[in-house]
């Protein structure tokens, strides 16, 4: 069986992005959709990133082209039942009974040897297989935005995927170029546990007025950030000197924001339809086209710095 073909479920911005990962690594892509929109959409989205890469010197434009040549887009379901296909990858909206209904159809028309997986940003996997059939074929495939520049790969585990599965997984992700990590089923994984965290903190800096929004961004990008990059938690405090962050963790964990409940500066801008970066507005103003040059911008920047991190 030719082990080079890949159905995404979703052309969303994850699904977009993941169609080009594999394409990048030669596979024959299938992205699929519910309606010709939104896969039209999703082909506008990668032309942008390819483009994007093509100026940054990421591909060349052969390389380029020949990615694009490699994904092929459809409304029909049929797609799911191709008897050569290595993987499908769910990457469709973040609603439990949306990806269960999904899993409980396309589970049963996978071939015998076809990897499963959803790409869920915090779902239990566990409750995602709760209808599906060949679970021990299924598990997280978390990958962060945009995959197509950043190398991390997070593989949940479920109660019912077989270790064999999970090293099969682990394979096909190195065969991305990409870097795979492994966590059981927790609540939020390893990446947004640590993201959720910090965010939660950076809120509560704002909202008690210490400091600006953009001086707490600018924080993470001129200095943390890097540091984290490059070394990871444990080795900065390993390099710091376990006695110093002892000591200081003795007197600020107290003080640090340990809030159960969401942001309620957040919630609001949620219930004023302010989004983020797909509604025009969030944090920061992206009306008037400016979506366009911060999306084009983000992965400027993220080249950059994969050029230096990971090149």
């Amino acid at each position: 069986m030719t082990k080079n073909k890949a159905v995404i479920a979703g052309a969303g911005l994850m699904g977009a992005s993941l169609a080009q990962v594999y394409a990048e690594a030669g596979y024959e892509v299938v992205l699929y959709d519910l309606a010709d929109e939104f896969l039209e959409r999703g082909q506008k989205l990668i032309a942008l990133n390819q483009a994007t890469m093509v100026k940054e010197e990421m591909l060349t434009q052969e390389d380029s082209d020949a990615l694009i040549a490699r994904i092929a887009y459809t409304c029909d379901d049929g797609c799911f039942a191709d008897p050569q296909l290595t993987i499908i990858l769910e990457t469709i909206i973040e609603k439990l009974d949306i990806k269960q209904d999904f899993w409980a159809k396309v589970s049963s028309m996978a071939n015998p040897d076809c990897l499963l997986a959803s790409n869920t940003s915090g779902l239990h996997i566990g409750d995602i297989a709760a209808k599906m059939k060949h679970k021990d074929r299924f598990m997280g495939q978390h990958w962060l935005n945009p995959p197509h520049l950043l190398p991390l790969c997070e593989l949940i585990i479920g109660a019912d995927t077989s270790a064999e599965t999970v090293a099969r997984m682990k394979e096909l992700v190195i065969g991305l170029k990409k870097n795979p990590v492994c966590v059981k089923d927790i609540n939020g994984f390893i990446i947004n546990r640590l993201q959720f965290a910090l965010l939660r903190e950076a809120m509560y800096i704002a909202d008690s007025g210490a400091a600006t929004i953009e001086d707490i961004d600018a924080v993470m990008k001129y200095g943390m950030g890097l540091r984290l990059a490059a070394l990871g938690p444990f080795r900065i405090a390993d390099f710091g000197g376990l006695d110093t962050f002892n000591h200081i963790s003795g007197y600020l964990f107290a003080d640090l924001d340990a809030s159960k409940t969401a942001n309620a500066g957040l919630q609001q801008m949620v219930a004023e339809g302010k989004l983020g970066v797909k509604s025009g507005a969030g944090y920061y103003d992206y009306s008037g086209g400016k979506d366009v040059e911060a999306i084009r911008e983000r992965d400027e920047l993220f080249i950059k710095l994969a050029k230096c991190l990971y090149k």
